[in-house]
């Protein structure tokens, strides 16, 4: 009697697929394949068994007279291709703690997470008296947590791009967590900095990201 076979698992060409997506937002088939230095039908093939198991999905591109081009993006399932940081663990955390100290108690357990990783950010960064090297420390930090991160120069001034965010069931439970990050880069990265945050992942946005500006 045959079984029903489960889902294949993720191979390096896939993942690496996937990744692909998540830095680089939807793409074409053969975008794909120019990166990945293989045949548009290659990643196809990868991209259709995605599909299968609803990671991916597939929508048209209009490309003036010709056939519309067909653009993957990742689906909300492919969240768990990628680090979650124990976001289960932290929702009940969060709210057993709003649960038995209230909204002032989970505030203050939360402010204290943030002084600890501010902190923690600040000697790494000690030393580097550049922007852009603080940056770029920033990001390798970052992207040790998860977070996927690249750093890039826009002009005259410094993007931090985080294109996951491991931990955000546990920021939509408690927004605390974003609101105080943004201090944290503040200040993590100095007074001669401006930092703004101009994409969100919680607002609706792919990825988040982050201007920083030299300050006279």
């Amino acid at each position: 009697m045959s079984q029903t076979a489960s889902p294949p698992p993720l191979t390096a060409t896939r993942n690496t697929v996937l990744d692909l997506l998540k830095r680089g937002g939807p793409q074409s088939a053969s975008a794909l394949a120019e990166t990945l230095g293989v045949t548009a039908m290659a990643v196809r093939l990868h991209l259709y068994e995605l599909a299968e198991e609803g990671l991916i999905e597939e929508s048209s591109k209009p490309q003036g007279r010709g056939r519309p081009t067909k653009i993957w993006s990742l689906t909300d399932a492919a969240s768990r291709a990628f680090p979650d940081a124990h976001q289960g663990l932290a929702l009940e955390m969060i709210e057993s703690i709003r649960d038995m100290f209230g909204e002032d108690g989970l505030s203050k357990v939360i402010d204290r997470h943030s002084e600890t990783q501010l902190a923690a950010y600040r000697a790494h960064l000690s030393g580097h008296t550049d922007i852009g090297a603080r940056v770029k420390r920033l990001t390798e930090l970052r992207s040790a947590e998860g977070y996927m991160a690249a750093a890039a120069e826009d002009g005259d001034d410094w993007l931090l791009i985080e294109n996951h965010c491991p931990i955000c069931s546990a920021a939509k439970a408690c927004q605390r967590l974003c609101a105080n990050e943004l201090d944290v880069f503040q200040n993590a990265l100095g007074t001669d900095t401006l930092v703004t945050r101009e994409d969100h992942i919680l607002v609706g946005a792919r990825r988040c990201v982050y201007r920083i500006r030299a300050q006279s």
